[in-house]
């Protein structure tokens, strides 16, 4: 019995290493697939703009112009009541209404920065992340489809009757992008993405917004959804499907789950966050000077990290902690401008790119006057200035200080600020000596350890 058993076992533990060698070769199958099918899409458009430079009678090679985005949500919304247009009584009133419904749905799409890729007799293609890369796109093509499919259902009748209805499908994933033209730039894209919205329109109902589960995923915090069903895709399996009702209540106005509410908005920036981040400290890394070997992008992104830990320990809301962290990305900022007056100049930085992000007016000066807390000597007013003062500080109770603090002293010294490095650790004990931190939360993580740095650097100076 004990010799079947252990025989049987053999067999399991042979079929599971014969089952994971399947799986590993089925992955890698699906990743060339993926691959050659992107190369073949790239392959088609060098064709046709090949082709199309042969009929403009280009004789050198046209330039190159296309684009790889990993991440864009593509929308097809089919618009249905195109029969009605041939009602002897009411086609040119009918008409009349289409114009407004596609004047309406470019609004919604221009709102959103979701691009328009073209409109093909009754079907409306558009796409988020494109041109401009952004991680929220999924949530703003989602939007935008509720407020195209709010418009009609609110749309007055023609002859008691109601014409127009939308069946909508939206997918994430990577596309290829033609671009042409020189005045009016135009993106013709290409892809599996592209394919399986379009596809998922087509199985959609009339009134039905119809995403993805990568889409789901992506969006799933701010709207209620129900699963749908499934749909094969060629070489990827079946692909699971969902219907956006509406946003979520706690995150809508009145619960309604139609307009999105303060709550919605702080979540959607707490989000794009990243987007404005990749901005600033790209420009950072290009434009600050290279004798800042202390205040530098790897000290912002410090400061974002403390801000965001010290808030949520001294209990902040999202807002709260939204407004620390977009303070903290350009604190330093200004830097790119002028080192005295940087804490001015971050605040101008700020005015200038926040409002393209949606902030307020009360959040940019909020976070204005955060920033110009930071300045020497630290005098802050509130809990927020109080922690962007702790955590621009931060380094003063850590194990790497003396490091840190050297990279100051050279940064200091090489601009004619500071004498020699021994005049520089008399002045670092001053320092040391006479700061606090604010918050309960920063003097519980590094007013022992702060200590311990003054005994260190006494050890490093020498009697004149």
């Amino acid at each position: 019995m004990g010799q079947k058993q252990d025989e049987l076992l053999k067999r399991i533990q042979k079929l599971i290493r014969q089952n994971q060698d399947l799986y590993g070769k089925n992955e890698k199958l699906q990743k060339a697939i993926t691959e050659l099918t992107e190369q073949a899409e790239m392959m088609k458009l060098r064709l046709k703009e090949a082709r199309k430079g042969v009929k403009e009678g280009r004789t050198s090679e046209p330039e190159e112009r296309i684009k790889k985005y990993k991440m864009a949500t593509v929308l097809f919304a089919y618009i249905t009541g195109f029969k009605h247009l041939t009602d002897n009584e009411s086609s040119e009133v009918v008409m009349d209404q289409l114009d407004e419904v596609l004047i309406e749905f470019d609004r919604i799409l221009k709102k959103y920065k979701i691009h328009k890729i073209k409109t093909i007799g009754d079907t409306y293609m558009a796409a988020g992340g494109i041109p401009v890369k952004n991680i929220t796109n999924p949530i703003d093509v989602v939007m935008a489809a509720l407020e195209m499919n709010i418009f009609l259902n609110q749309l007055r009748r023609i002859n008691g009757k109601r014409y127009w209805n939308l069946s909508l499908g939206i997918h994430t994933g990577p596309v290829t992008a033609a671009i042409s033209g020189k005045r009016k730039i135009t993106y013709d894209i290409k892809g599996d993405t592209v394919n399986i919205a379009h596809r998922m329109q087509g199985v959609g109902e009339s009134g039905k917004i119809l995403i993805s589960v990568m889409t789901y995923e992506l969006i799933k915090e701010f709207f209620v959804c129900d699963y749908y069903g499934k749909m094969p895709v060629k070489y990827k399996g079946d692909l699971e499907m969902f219907v956006v009702n509406g946003i979520r209540p706690e995150f809508s106005m009145r619960n309604k789950g139609v307009m999105p509410n303060a709550l919605f908005d702080t979540k959607f920036k707490l989000i794009q966050f990243t987007d404005i981040q990749e901005l600033i400290l790209d420009r950072l890394e290009d434009e600050l000077p290279q004798y800042l070997y202390y205040h530098n992008v790897k000290h912002t992104v410090d400061v974002v990290t403390e801000v965001e830990l010290i808030g949520w320990a001294e209990g902040l809301d999202d807002e709260g902690i939204l407004l620390l962290k977009t303070a903290a990305l350009f604190h330093d900022a200004g830097h790119t401008i002028d080192y005295n007056e940087h804490e001015y100049h971050g605040t101008e930085l700020a005015k200038k790119f926040l409002p393209d992000y949606g902030y307020s007016e009360e959040q940019i000066e909020k976070i204005c006057n955060i920033i110009l807390s930071t300045k020497l000597p630290p005098q802050p007013e509130d809990i927020y200035q109080e922690i962007i003062c702790d955590a621009d500080l931060d380094y003063l109770g850590r194990s790497d200080m003396i490091p840190v603090s050297n990279t100051l002293y050279k940064e200091l010294h090489e601009q004619d600020k500071i004498g020699t490095l021994n005049e520089w650790n008399k002045l670092q004990i001053k320092f040391i000596s006479s700061h606090s931190y604010f918050t309960k939360t920063a003097r519980s993580l590094r007013e022992i350890n702060k200590q311990k740095q003054i005994e260190r650097i006494k050890k490093l100076i020498t009697e004149d």
